[in-house]
């Protein structure tokens, strides 16, 4: 038996997966929590799989936990299950937050493939994160670099910080953003702002510890 962890705050999808692992004789579900701090306290030498969602209860962060589960027991497999389209999601669970990741857009059948592999010893991740409609554009029609800026930005660094940060000068922090309102067909800055928050394309909220 395969002895699961399961972390999802949402009480329909928790239970949805609970149930997906329940019909699938592999699987043991040892605990089903909400919060991806709780679900650290509960691993030790018995458990082989957490499954971990990114934004879980008291916005505590399944990435950061991921990591630290990982860290101390190297035999468990972290699978995380994310709707949020953020990039920094997924390069953060590339590098060390994760064995593999899935979004929860796609089907169980998939999300079960992409455990089965893990637990083989692959490292199962998509190319890129999905991408969501801005007015205009697409979000992958964003240069990296700009929305790296926008992220600062949103986190509350001035524009002479983001120039220092990557480089260049604060106007020329401030044309960025002016260029990506424009080029996204917003009218200011706020409704940028306030689209690739609702869109989960740049996340801000998330708590490490």
């Amino acid at each position: 038996m395969i002895n699961t962890i399961l972390v999802e705050d949402d009480r329909f999808i928790q239970e949805y997966f609970s149930n997906m692992l329940a019909a699938d004789n592999e699987f043991y579900l040892i605990a089903a929590v909400r919060d991806a701090f709780e679900a650290e306290k509960l691993c030790g030498g018995n458990i082989d799989l957490v499954l971990m969602d990114v934004q879980t209860l008291h916005r505590h962060s399944g990435l950061a936990a991921g990591k630290r589960i990982r860290e101390a027991w190297p035999h468990i497999k972290v699978v995380i299950t994310t709707s949020l389209v953020d990039p920094e999601v997924l390069a953060r669970a590339k590098a060390g937050c994760a064995d593999s990741l899935w979004y929860k857009d796609h089907g169980s059948d998939e999300l079960l493939h992409v455990i089965r592999r893990t637990l083989q010893g692959e490292r199962v991740f998509p190319d890129e994160a999905p991408p969501v409609e801005l007015e205009q554009i697409l979000s992958g029609d964003i240069a990296p670099v700009q929305l790296e800026i926008l992220r600062c930005y949103i986190r509350g660094m001035t524009y002479s910080e983001i120039g220092e940060k990557f480089g260049i000068t604060s106007d020329g922090a401030r044309w960025h953003i002016r260029e990506l309102v424009k080029k996204c067909g917003f009218n200011n800055k706020e409704e940028l702002i306030a689209a690739v928050i609702s869109s989960k394309l740049i996340i801000t909220t998330l708590k490490e510890e």
